[in-house]
């Protein structure tokens, strides 16, 4: 799979499917690049560098997450520098850590099967913390490139983080306008705080964790309708 470029300083590495595995998104500056989201797996982080290397990009230096669900974190433990999480996402991946240590992975592999066909094979489950944590928002100058980095309220968890490039007027979403998991119930109230939180910014584009780009208004609209 190749990388798709979204914008200026943005590129792509496609979602997929099978092993649900979400999009990864990659932010070159004129000093540094980052990326948003650690994947499913080692083997999906070493695809993404795989396709970055292809296209002449270096490797990020900061992998921020957009929330604690594994499809979006297991592969922290094989990414190139540091990782940042907000705090509540970290303290989920420790948790969940702690659980795999005391139960074994089989609980895990079997809540889904995208995720026996990630680790199928007896491919290690390897679950680690963000190397560093940040609380509501964290503005980064990757020159010429300016990031936010922000919490916000929304339906899918309660540890959403958002990530907006400026100069591009595109938004990261992750997951964050779904439904809980595993159920898909979706609280209205927090979709609608969600949507303002998206039409105060106001973004051209909002990249969704396992969908193609769509313009934002497709986004506000979503969201205010809910389940209906």
């Amino acid at each position: 799979m190749r990388l798709e470029r979204l914008s200026d300083r943005i590129w792509v590495y496609p979602y997929e499917e099978r092993r649900d595995r979400p999009n990864l998104s990659y932010i070159k500056g004129d000093n540094w690049s980052l990326a948003v989201d650690a994947g499913h797996s080692a083997d999906h982080v070493r695809d993404f560098y795989d396709a970055l290397e292809e296209e002449g990009l270096p490797l990020p230096k900061l992998t921020v997450l957009t929330h604690w669900h594994w499809d979006h974190t297991f592969g922290i433990h094989a990414v190139h520098g540091m990782t940042l999480a907000n705090v509540k996402t970290n303290k989920y991946l420790i948790d969940f850590a702690e659980r795999i240590r005391k139960e074994g992975p089989k609980f895990f592999i079997g809540m889904d099967p995208s995720i026996w066909h990630e680790y199928e094979d007896g491919k290690p489950v390897i679950v680690v913390p963000a190397s560093t944590t940040f609380s509501e928002e964290l503005m980064l100058d990757l020159g010429g490139c300016t990031v936010k980095v922000f919490e916000a309220e929304a339906p899918h968890t309660d540890d959403s983080t958002l990530v907006f490039v400026q100069e591009d007027n595109v938004l990261i979403l992750g997951d964050c306008t779904g439904g809980t998991f595993p159920d898909g119930d979706f609280d209205q109230e927090l979709g609608n705080k969600l949507a303002g939180t998206i039409k105060e910014l106001n973004p051209e584009k909002c990249l969704p964790g396992h969908w193609s780009v769509l313009p934002t208004a497709v986004v506000i609209k979503d969201l205010l309708e809910g389940d209906d």
